[in-house]
């Protein structure tokens, strides 16, 4: 398989200001996600897509491509990712002439995930029969049993009441939370949809303590613990 990953990590958060070259244990968020790539070896680049020259030069340090300064107008907090990914597709076709068999996006936001997640993510994609894999966790809410929603009149309801008659979480059917630890998909569907789910999509399961996904303070300070622990137990 021809794969080449990409980090599209942004200037601008509102969330979390500098998100993406915040140091987590001395490490920008963006380096843990380079490092993290190019230690998978069947990844043949690693790319940074950013309006960010800032976040370009950090990502050149950490051994990462950044070949292009993403559009401005391709990095608000308004502009699907989906957008980003075209045009790093595009530079690609231009550039090479041709477009890998799958393009890797590996979220600056999910610091704690191992190279193993996403060589598991390929894996599940090499077997065929989808147009994208993504990453799933456990879910902390379900919304057959205690998720709500606001009606009009200022009452709250399930968000789901088809079986409203569930009166305990484990008879609820499993659900589970998108996590952004990885995402494997085929360069040509990318081109002629507009959402993943348009697609055949299939998921590899991550263990919640390595699919935090940081866009807050309290997501970052919980990554912060998260990854105490884990240095505490090698």
């Amino acid at each position: 398989m021809d794969a080449i990953a990409f980090i599209f990590a942004r200037g601008d958060s509102k969330g979390l200001p500098g998100k993406n070259i915040k140091l987590l244990n001395g490490k920008p968020l963006v380096g843990w996600a380079i490092e993290q790539a190019m230690a998978v070896q069947s990844i043949r680049r690693v790319i940074v897509s950013t309006d960010s020259e800032v976040i370009a030069e950090i990502s050149r340090e950490y051994g990462a491509e950044v070949p292009f300064i993403r559009p401005i107008e391709m990095a608000t907090d308004r502009s699907p990712e989906w957008m980003a990914w075209k045009h790093g597709l595009t530079y690609l076709k231009d550039t090479e002439g041709k477009l890998p068999t799958a393009m890797i996006s590996v979220p600056a936001t999910a610091p704690l995930r191992l190279s193993l997640d996403i060589e598991n993510c390929m894996q599940e994609y090499e077997k065929g029969d989808a147009d994208t894999v993504i990453t799933v966790t456990d879910a902390h809410r379900n919304p057959y049993f205690n998720m709500v929603a606001k009606n009009s009149d200022g009452t709250v309801g399930l968000v789901n009441s088809i079986q409203s008659d569930i009166t305990r979480r484990q008879d609820a059917p499993k659900v589970f939370d998108m996590a952004t630890v990885c995402y494997v998909i085929d360069p040509k569907f990318v081109f002629t949809h507009k959402s993943i789910f348009e697609g055949r999509v299939k998921s590899v399961h991550v263990p919640p303590e390595r699919a935090i996904d940081i866009d807050t303070l309290m997501d970052f300070q919980i990554a912060e613990c998260l990854m105490k622990i884990r240095e505490e137990k090698q």
